[in-house]
């Protein structure tokens, strides 16, 4: 039968998954390795995957396959003949609330939800664990940021193609997720690049940017250029320099940057866990963007394979990173000026705990700070700061 199939390809696929890769680059090389498997049974291995993850590391004891079914029944809401096949008794339930489902595990399947995510303690003030807990059996929405002069021709693409969406804000759009924007809006299609493909959450950390006309930036950990395509949306009249320590990162960078209009910038190979007087020794900066290497643990709603791959103890090993690269970095950075500090991590050792270092140990003055609730909007969680250099 159908279901039987598809059971046999996920354990197929699961047992050669690796316990250090992510997902999302396993996948793709897994089927062109595999190019008989359909397009259906590349879809149905995907979904059922990802599902798994998502139980973290709860109910430990169950086998491959009864955690499967389990998640399947949290994680899903309309009729599963999957589940309907293998567990009748769970997809008759199908149509709960999740706190209704949640409760029904936790005293007829032995869910405990602490076990999902079991790192709870190190999670930073003002999250709501349940709430926390209960967002990673919701799969995260795409968004997307609309260049101001391409809202109108966006929406009217979005309308005629009958996708469903979410108006956010005035530029913002949430996707369900996988929706092929390619297909939506092709190449040339506009005659800049319509939108950039960027969580809600990370949207809304320009508002702690506050550029001027004309000051110099500085993007420390560019990866691929989202934050200083956000400063540049922000005041295009901007000085900008752009480093990361991996340079097929800047490569794309410099793609995504002349798709977007942005042309005048500066770009270097640093590594900032080390002095970088040899490539900046006389720069001055109006601001700084540490958009900080992390545990990433705010994005483990779109990568739950990474609850059972994480390791407790390299939270401090990313806090000492942390630590080295503001100190390196804000060296550079003029009297009276901000360092725009950003993780996507939801444990305090990666965020208050480096404010309040950067401020004992720094002359680093906290102008505010927030943890943006990406789990309230089926988004990433992140946190920003604004500290100012006394």
């Amino acid at each position: 039968m159908r279901a039987e199939q598809q059971l046999r390809t996920f354990m197929r696929v699961f047992e050669k998954f690796p316990a250090d890769k992510p997902l999302a680059k396993f996948l793709p090389e897994f089927f062109k390795r595999n190019k008989q498997m359909g397009s259906n049974d590349r879809r149905s291995a995907s979904r059922l995957l990802y599902n798994y993850f998502r139980l973290g590391r709860a109910v430990a004891d169950k086998s491959v396959e009864q955690r499967l079914f389990l998640a399947e029944f949290l994680c899903t809401s309309v009729d599963n003949p999957f589940l309907h096949h293998f567990r009748p008794d769970l997809n008759e339930k199908i149509y709960l609330t999740s706190d209704e489902k949640i409760n029904f595990a936790s005293l007829n399947e032995g869910l405990v939800m602490d076990e999902v995510f079991p790192f709870t303690e190190h999670l930073s003030d003002g999250i709501d664990k349940g709430a926390f807990l209960r967002s990673f059996f919701v799969q995260p929405d795409l968004f997307i940021r609309i260049h101001p002069k391409a809202v109108s021709w966006v929406l009217k693409t979005l309308e005629e193609s009958n996708v469903d969406f979410s108006l956010i804000a005035e530029h913002t759009v949430a996707l369900p997720n996988g929706t092929n924007l390619n297909t939506l809006f092709p190449d040339n299609s506009f005659p800049v690049k319509p939108y950039e493909v960027q969580d809600l959450s990370s949207q809304k950390t320009a508002a702690y940017f506050k550029p001027n006309r004309y000051e110099y930036w500085w993007d420390a950990c560019a990866a691929s250029g989202g934050k200083s395509l956000l400063l540049f949306s922000e005041q295009p009249d901007i000085k900008l320099l752009v480093s990361d320590i991996r340079e097929s990162v800047l490569e794309n960078l410099d793609e995504r940057f002349i798709a977007a209009g942005l042309r005048t910038y500066q770009k270097k190979l640093i590594d900032l866990t080390k002095n970088a007087d040899p490539e900046i020794h006389h720069y001055e900066f109006d601001g700084i963007i540490l958009d900080a290497p992390c545990t990433g643990s705010g994005t483990w709603g779109r990568t739950p394979e990474m609850i059972s791959q994480f390791e407790e103890y390299k939270i401090r090993g990313f806090q000492n990173l942390q630590m080295t690269i503001a100190a390196n970095v804000i060296r550079y950075l003029k009297q009276g000026k901000p360092l725009i500090y950003i993780t996507c991590s939801v444990f305090r050792e990666e965020n208050e705990e480096i404010v309040s270092w950067l401020q004992k140990n720094h002359g680093m003055q906290l102008d505010g700070y927030e943890l943006i609730k990406g789990y309230e909007n089926k988004a990433d969680t992140m946190f920003v700061a604004r500290l100012n250099k006394l």
